[in-house]
């Protein structure tokens, strides 16, 4: 070969080798894409479907619609990896309940560990024991298990996550935290609570108001055992509100944080239950808008998920289970065998999620707020991100979870409590770790 000739081919080399190198950053700067969307979970009266939250119901069902519930979700796309954020206005999910989702998505290629569910704990909405197949008990105040209703939920669940990943966009979003003081009381009569509002803003890199998510900690129980209408109470209230406040389509998405302890505290006292619940989430609303206006949004380069599988302790029941809890669902010591043997799990999982600056800590139950605000505070040291949240009931429920001493004192929520003094513990280190396990990871390119 003369001179020319490999000279030729050398060019043609370099040329080609930039050619490649500005492909391959071209493919490395692709933009992450979302996509977010609603699908109406209120199922129609003569399904008959019952209120979960309270015993003395009876398993009755639902006499009407005061306001719909809905299932919401927010799919993140980065290159082959896709994940789904998703709330829903119902009291929770039980054991079994995700991976019955994920079945209906495998043709699409979805798997348990690539979504996230988030209940909003509504005392007026969907009963996790009627979606529960494993649920066997027979008794009216738990719940009896519903086949249509969870074969009506799942598919739901399964189509919203399957509508938000259809049309993912490029988007920027960024994320903060206010604490609003008096908005939420600790009904065991400690003086811990959680008083963080924290908010997830996604936008449309066109300026499209996507998608935000809103944490707040406190049950939704303004409505009482009487109060036989599907509802999302205050959480609802809040997601509506705050849509027409922004506008312009956005999907507002609620999820509950460490509420195992947490009430809300009225904005009124004078005033009828469902009035309450409308001027809480109004309020709070109001709230978050401001929270949302003020958040700096920028490109974010991945996202990173984790799932802590881990083994709970004992099955147990509290001592004085039969005086509050097990009163209330008509537990009998044979009937609390067959709970804490066939419908409690002997392991469970803590899933954890990041993008930027905001964390997402999720404990499968009823995380009392003292416990989720060492997971906080843990995490935050441990990743540096400003805005960690706890995901409570997240993917499933399992129990309350309280700290050894305030499983010692009893009460309700002890007696809800199915594996021992132990349990708050357990739980606070897997979501830790879980959280930490994100830590290694670079949240850039």
């Amino acid at each position: 070969m003369n001179r020319s000739k490999l000279r030729q081919v050398l060019e043609c080399a370099s040329l080609l080798a930039l050619l490649l190198l500005s492909l391959g950053r071209a493919v490395e700067a692709a933009p992450m894409q979302a996509g977010a969307a609603q699908v109406d979970l209120t199922p129609p009266l003569e399904l008959k479907a019952a209120l979960g939250g309270y015993g003395e119901r009876m398993n009755k069902p639902a006499t009407g619609v005061h306001d719909r519930v809905w299932v919401k979700a927010l799919v993140l796309v980065d290159g082959e990896q896709r994940f789904a954020l998703v709330t829903a206005d119902i009291l929770g999910f039980p054991p079994g309940f995700k991976e019955a989702v994920a079945q209906k998505l495998a043709a699409d290629g979805w798997t348990a560990d690539r979504f996230l569910l988030l209940p909003s704990h509504s005392h007026t909405s969907l009963d996790l024991s009627a979606l529960n197949p494993k649920n066997t008990l027979g008794l009216p105040q738990i719940g009896l298990f519903h086949r249509e209703l969870f074969e009506r939920t799942v598919t739901l669940v399964a189509q919203v996550i399957g509508d938000a990943a259809k049309s993912p966009t490029p988007f920027v979003a960024g994320s903060t935290h206010t604490t609003l003081n008096g908005w939420n009381r600790n009904r065991r009569g400690a003086k811990t609570g959680d008083n963080e509002l924290s908010v997830l803003r996604v936008d449309a890199e066109s300026g499209q108001p996507l998608a935000v998510m809103v944490n707040w900690t406190a049950h939704p129980t303004f409505m009482g055992a009487q109060h036989m209408e599907f509802s999302g109470d205050w959480p609802g209230h809040l997601q509506r509100t705050l849509e027409a406040l922004i506008g312009r389509g956005v999907t507002v998405m609620y999820f509950n944080g460490a509420q195992g302890d947490q009430s809300p505290t009225p904005r009124t006292a004078r005033a009828p239950a469902w009035e309450q619940a409308e001027r809480y989430g109004r309020e709070l609303a109001l709230e978050a808008r401001r929270a949302w206006e003020g958040i700096r949004l920028a490109t974010m380069t991945n996202f990173v998920t984790h799932i802590e599988p881990f083994s709970l302790p004992p099955r147990v029941a509290h001592p004085d289970f039969m005086r509050t809890g097990g009163k209330e669902y008509g537990l009998t010591d044979a009937t609390m065998r067959t709970l804490l043997n066939e419908v409690c799990p002997a392991a469970t999982h803590c899933t954890s999620f990041r993008m930027g600056d905001w964390v997402i800590a999720g404990v499968p139950g009823e995380l009392a707020a003292g416990l989720g605000l060492r997971v906080k505070e843990a995490v935050r040291e441990a990743l540096g991100a400003p805005n960690v949240t706890i995901g409570g009931l997240a993917d499933e429920w399992v129990s309350y979870m309280l700290s050894p001493e305030e499983y010692r004192k009893g009460g309700y929520e002890a007696s809800m409590s199915f594996y021992g003094a132990d349990l708050g513990p357990v739980v606070v280190e897997a979501a830790i770790r879980s959280s930490k396990s994100l830590r290694w990871r670079s949240v850039e390119r």
